[in-house]
């Protein structure tokens, strides 16, 4: 906020000058006293440079520490800059050579107003330097010699006007009397004019005699007020000429005529008028202006000789001159000449031809964005070279500027803010401020003011999305980056420095800082490990966007991060397990018959889609036309009936491969042992219900005994499967025998769940679907690695296509089988 102050104080403060120390040492002392508020100095003219005005920093009520951290400074008015301010110890010095007589020239009165400006807050102080005038100029007359030609028939007591002297200074310093050196003839009287202004006149006090002595040299001495006297000189040469004894006569002995400033050349200004009461030659009157006219006077106007008749031939400015002193001489043509004096006064009429002008006090500071209403951004002043009404100066802002001129005394202003400031708009506001007098015509001026608005830290940074997908392949190479997110912010500078970061969250109870970084500076987000869609399909960052502003703003964005299978598992072996070693022993009949199942290899296989689509065939066999496997459900069956000529002891080499690029293969062994008398399994009695008994108790016995066996081996088979399957259930979620523990398998987006109902066991298909983008799909299966009703295998299509394969191949294997399909949407 600008504060205003406008105090008055005078200080009078000695003037010393070598020439005058001593004498000036005594009469000048410091004194304060203060007249309505306003600061006033008074000091001498012709002050050393460096001498010291006042304490202005005191008498302003600042410390010395404020000098500086409020940047006090002074401005003059005058345009010259006659002081400065010791900004060690606040006091206000001379800075140039002041000369009273050419700055204020005859005044009685000569002040030098002042600005003194100091910031933080922002305030205008005016204060006033008196200049006093010394008696620094001696009286001087225009010429060093003075003619005058007196006719010896001149009456005693006849005045002559002579040459008047002028002193620069003022008051007592200022021209007093006038003296005239010891003569024969003449004496000095001192003549009173308008205006108080006083004229020498040379008086005759004896009659002249040519013949006696026809010269007289007089000298006039001008003298004035001050101590020491100061005094200047001038010789007047009295010629005595024969008789002519009249001298032209003016009607008036001053002549007064208004001017217009825009006088045009040539027009006639008066026509003073004389007449001689001689006749012939001594009353013929020539006129011509005053020997000692000046300069200015000459350039300016012209006379007639023979009329008198004053002419403009000049260009006249009222700002420069407003009156001018014309002395006008009739000149007879007697023997000898005689010679009258009028003056001429003329007044200059001001015209409306100085447009206003702006000046800028204080230059424009930037101003925040949020800065309130009524915060001072720059001070000005307004002035105008005409006087009177052309020289009254009001100032206007352009409509919709969100600045106001708040005005203070003495056609000085303060630009303040109006309205709400916003630099994402508008940076650099150019403000433009019309000056208007109020002459007629009236005259205006602009003056573009620049000002900066500062940023504020109000706008948080956005990203280009609200959330991203990343798909990103299993098994990267750690420190790899996932992906690059990206934000911006409409600030300007560090409020527009953005810097990221992962805010914590949790992921499978980790942090998910273990798993990935950003870098701060461009948002670049890098793998902390490899990843194992096994182990971890999807996850999500929350990433955050933080300026540098203060205080800071932010804002968050989503990562989406899904994990690609790659085909990076071979399939595991369930059946025959682990635990019963890579060869599995099988007993059979040999009176099987064609298709006849033998055993059944289970395999899963760890990834999903293609890589997990597990194929059987068999590599290698003691008798390959006797043996098939099933290249889906991996039943092993008899191509044919057994003979008598085959083995009885039979090797197969089972493969397993998945469906994935590079492909990925497992094997298992089965020994097959060919026995006579052994029956097939209980389960394929069912199919030979209705046969008639053929069979002795012998058969019986033996039927007893295959039950006892494979009921044993079915249970220690179990038992080792169900083992199994707990254990991968927990870890990846592979099989399952509960409809609950395949229900531990989640995908983020889409769960299609198949249930398969038969008259056996029951088999449970999840099919878990992929993204909504991608469409994918996978499918698993849970089952009874030992029933024969299992005819299904782990299948993981990744396309609407594969699932129609899956659901052919159930076909297939389960003609009677009743489905259920079941879609639930996982959030």
């Amino acid at each position: 906020m600008m504060y205003f102050t406008e105090s008055r104080m005078t200080k009078t403060i000695g003037y010393r000058d070598w020439r005058w120390q001593a004498l000036w040492w005594h009469h000048f002392f410091l004194l304060w006293s203060t007249i309505n508020g306003q600061t006033r100095y008074s000091i001498p003219e012709e002050l050393k440079q460096g001498s010291v005005v006042g304490n202005l920093a005191r008498d302003l009520g600042l410390g010395l520490s404020e000098i500086f951290d409020r940047k006090l400074r002074v401005a003059s008015e005058a345009g010259e800059q006659y002081f400065s301010v010791d900004a060690g110890k606040g006091e206000l010095v001379v800075n140039d050579r002041i000369d009273r007589e050419a700055l204020c020239g005859q005044s009685a009165s000569c002040v030098l107003p002042l600005q003194v400006v100091v910031e933080d807050p922002l305030q205008l102080h005016r204060i006033e330097v008196e200049i006093r005038d010394i008696n620094d100029n001696s009286p001087s007359f225009l010429s060093n010699e003075l003619f005058l030609k007196i006719a010896e028939s001149v009456a005693v007591g006849t005045r002559f006007l002579l040459e008047s002297a002028t002193d620069p200074d003022v008051g007592s310093n200022s021209l007093k009397s006038y003296t005239l050196s010891k003569n024969e003839c003449c004496s000095l009287k001192i003549k009173e004019m308008e205006g108080g202004k006083t004229v020498p006149e040379l008086v005759l006090e004896k009659p002249l005699d040519r013949e006696k002595k026809a010269v007289h040299k007089i000298l006039l001495t001008a003298l004035d007020g001050g101590n020491p006297v100061r005094s200047g000189t001038s010789q007047i040469t009295i010629t005595v000429l024969d008789i002519n004894d009249n001298v032209p006569v003016f009607e008036k002995n001053i002549y007064r005529v208004s001017l217009g400033e825009k006088g045009v050349k040539g027009v006639t200004v008066i026509q003073p008028k004389a007449t001689d009461a001689d006749e012939g030659l001594n009353g013929e009157i020539e006129f011509s202006f005053g020997s000692r006219t000046p300069d200015s006077v000459l350039s300016m106007f012209d006379i007639n000789s023979l009329t008198g008749e004053i002419t403009l031939k000049g260009e006249l400015d009222y700002e420069t001159t407003n009156s001018y002193d014309i002395d006008v001489i009739a000149k007879d043509k007697g023997s000898p000449e005689m010679e009258g004096h009028c003056r001429v006064q003329v007044d200059i009429i001001d015209f409306n031809d100085n447009a206003p002008e702006i000046v800028l006090t204080s230059q424009p500071k930037p101003v925040r964005e949020d800065a309130p209403s009524g915060t001072v951004v720059a001070l000005i002043s307004a002035r105008d070279l005409d006087s009177g009404d052309n020289g009254k100066v009001t100032l206007q802002l352009t409509k919709g500027s969100p600045f106001n001129l708040k005005p203070s005394f003495s056609n000085n202003y303060a630009l303040v803010t109006s309205g709400a400031l916003d630099r994402e708009s508008r940076s650099d506001l150019n403000i433009e401020i019309t000056a208007t007098d109020s002459g007629s015509p009236p005259l205006s001026s602009t003056k573009i003011i620049p000002v900066s608005i500062t940023d504020v830290n109000d706008n948080p940074p956005i990203f280009t999305q609200l959330s991203y997908n990343v798909y990103l392949k299993e098994n990267g190479v750690p420190g790899s980056i996932l992906y690059s997110v990206s934000a911006s912010d409409l600030d300007f500078g560090d409020n527009a420095k953005i810097s990221y970061s992962i805010l914590d969250s949790k992921v499978q109870d980790v942090s998910v800082s273990s798993y990935v970084y950003i870098n701060s500076d461009n948002g670049s987000i890098y793998s902390m490990h490899s990843f194992d869609y096994e182990k971890l399909k999807v996850f999500q960052i929350q990433v955050q966007a933080k300026d540098q502003g203060s205080p800071s703003l932010s804002s968050n964005a989503t990562v989406h991060v899904f994990i690609l299978d790659q085909n990076d598992n071979a399939p595991a072996v369930i059946y025959p397990s682990s635990a019963m070693g890579s060869l599995s022993h099988q007993r059979m009949p040999r009176s099987a018959k064609a298709g006849h199942l033998v055993t059944k290899v289970t395999a899963v296989d760890a990834d999903s889609g293609h890589n997990a689509w597990i194929s059987y065939k068999v590599a290698e066999a003691t008798d390959a036309s006797l043996f098939t496997v099933n290249l889906y459900t991996g039943e092993v069956r008899t191509k044919r009936a057994v003979s008598e000529q085959d083995d009885s002891s039979q090797r197969l080499l089972i493969e397993i491969k998945d469906d994935g690029e590079p492909v990925q293969s497992a094997t298992v062994t089965v020994s097959i042992q060919l026995e006579d008398g052994l029956h097939e399994p209980i389960l394929d009695l069912r199919q030979k219900a209705a046969e008639p008994s053929k069979k002795t108790g012998r058969i019986t016995l033996y039927l007893i005994l295959s039950l006892a066996s494979v009921s044993v081996l079915s249970l220690v088979t179990f038992l080792i499967l169900a083992v199994k399957c707990m254990r991968n259930s927990r870890s990846s979620g592979t099989c399952c025998m509960r409809r609950s523990d395949c229900d531990d398998y989640k995908n983020p987006n889409r769960n299609l769940q198949i249930q398969l109902n038969t008259d056996g066991p029951i088999k449970y298909v999840e099919v878990l679907g992929g993204d909504m983008l991608s469409q994918s799909q996978s499918f698993r299966s849970c089952m009874s690695p030992m029933s024969e009703y299992s005819d299904f295998t782990l299948i993981k299509p990744s396309s609407t296509t594969d699932f129609k394969e899956v659901i052919s191949v159930l076909d297939a294997s389960l003609p009677d089988s009743t489905w259920t399909f079941e879609s639930q949407q996982v959030s």
